[in-house]
């Protein structure tokens, strides 16, 4: 049979190969114990190195489609339909054709690297145990026995939830919403899932911000959108950044994290909230605003958030409890229109039938319970001591390695590497030492940056965490 390799596309020469001598088995054009070509016979057919050939049978082995004989050959297997007359799918391929893209490889690495107990995390976005309410989440399961049915539930959410979020953001945002204009997610990520696969199509233009946790989503690559990136300094996102981008391309939606933004800390001024604002009513594109920080802030002091101040109905707001309370607990909730609202159920109906009743009532508990006060008010103090804690081990030990932002809320700080280094390289040395960071690349364009997270670590963790760094960066200074 014939191969023929396309050099223009993505994939492998390997794969191509192994691939297309599939085909020629399960056709029947190559029959079985029919020996392929030699290797170096192949290799210089196809004008490839001998290692591309080799890798490409052991692919065809792995799969019980061929067989090594030592000093003889490759040959087709004589039994690839097994005695029962069945194949063995080719789960690799399945693996690699899906339509949903998997995380980029070192988000992987990370997820699995900081589950290690030796490992000191500065990476993960989220609480560390001692931050999060367990003791009145247990009082309130003991004062109030659950009686609530285990069926499915309001296609929306919880009703009871929905309007105990309802008089909390008019509370704490000043944002006056309907029950019905509300709908219970499994967290922020699932929002922004359903918004990119329920209003938008393949080819469409949005806009996020550079650097943003959008970057690193996989979503917005699967779903074939086209990503304009938008640069951030210590206000925010500039508008006329954005209006630059509208008269270059259509946008079509614009993402935005307003209040201590993932991952530089940054809060948006109201001036340039404003203008945006303007913007979205002037050229028709609508708002996705994430907020799953601002009441963090470290001063007390929240918004005026974009929906608070949206009065024609372009901004489709984005909270969860997963930054304040519990992120196991996942419970989100998308604010808009109500007929966007429908549709973004009708989605969420057909990936999951609707949310878990148990959690959305013990959230719905503590919500709306004086003891929710209490604990933001306690959470937004030790948030501030460890982030002191991570500020001065950095200005003692790193001064004059490093830049960065202080925030004044969230969880993250956003700092810049003076010397040029790989920071994935940084990053391999940090881990050899015990501590894991975000490598800044992964969450925007531009090299020479990591995220540090002092949310997970304890202040003691967090001080040993930045001595671990400091020799792994200053072990490049030796090289």
């Amino acid at each position: 049979m014939e191969i023929t390799l396309d050099r223009s596309i993505k994939k492998p020469i390997y794969k191509q190969i192994a691939e297309q001598i599939e085909k020629g088995i399960i056709s029947g054009e190559l029959p079985s114990d029919h020996p392929l070509p030699p290797e170096r016979k192949l290799s210089k057919k196809l004008n490839v190195n001998r290692s591309t050939i080799v890798t490409a049978y052991d692919e065809l082995q792995s799969i019980g489609l061929v067989v090594r004989k030592k000093g003889s050959g490759t040959y087709i297997s004589t039994n690839i339909w097994g005695l029962s007359h069945k194949r063995i799918p080719n789960w690799e391929r399945y693996v690699e054709d899906g339509s949903f893209f998997p995380n980029l490889p070192l988000v992987q690495k990370l997820r699995n690297e900081t589950q290690k107990n030796k490992m000191i995390n500065l990476a993960s976005g989220e609480l560390s145990p001692e931050l999060l309410p367990s003791d009145q989440l247990t009082s309130i399961l003991k004062e109030n026995p659950f009686h609530e049915h285990l069926g499915y539930d309001h296609p929306l959410g919880n009703e009871g939830l929905r309007e105990t979020i309802s008089k909390h953001v008019e509370t704490y945002k000043k944002m006056v919403v309907r029950p019905e204009s509300i709908l219970i997610t499994s967290g922020a990520q699932q929002a922004i899932h359903l918004i990119v696969q329920c209003l938008l199509k393949p080819g469409d233009t949005v806009a996020i911000e550079n650097p943003s946790y959008s970057f690193s989503l996989p979503v917005f690559q699967s779903a074939g959108l086209r990503t304009l990136l938008l640069p951030i300094d210590e206000y925010g996102v500039n508008p006329e950044d954005i209006i630059s981008l509208q008269k270059k391309h259509r946008i079509r939606m614009l993402f935005l994290n307003p209040d201590f933004q993932n991952p530089t800390g940054t809060k948006m001024s109201l001036e340039r909230r404003k203008r945006i604002l303007e913007l979205s009513s002037e050229y028709g594109f609508p708002i996705i605003e994430d907020d799953p920080y601002s009441l963090t802030s470290f001063e007390g002091e929240i918004g005026p958030t974009l929906k608070s101040m949206d009065k024609s109905g372009n901004v489709l707001y984005i909270s969860s409890l997963s930054k304040v309370v519990a992120s196991g607990l996942r419970i989100g909730w998308v604010i808009g229109p109500h007929k966007v609202i429908e549709r973004l159920s009708d989605g969420k109906q057909q990936v999951d039938f609707g949310h878990s009743i148990f959690p959305q009532w013990i959230a719905g508990q503590f919500l709306g319970s004086s003891q929710f006060d209490q604990h933001i008010l306690d959470l937004r103090k030790q948030l501030k001591e460890r982030r002191n804690v991570l500020v001065s081990a950095l200005e003692i030990l790193a001064k004059n390695e490093t830049n960065f932002f202080i925030p004044q809320g969230g969880i993250h700080l956003w700092c810049k590497i003076k010397q040029e280094i790989d920071e994935y390289k940084l990053l391999e040395e940090s881990m050899k030492n015990g501590v894991a960071f975000v490598p800044g690349n992964i969450m925007g364009s531009k090299m020479g940056f990591v995220r540090f997270t002092y949310g997970r670590g304890d202040k003691q963790s967090i001080k040993e965490g930045v001595c671990r760094f400091v020799r792994a960066l200053q072990s490049f200074d030796r090289q």
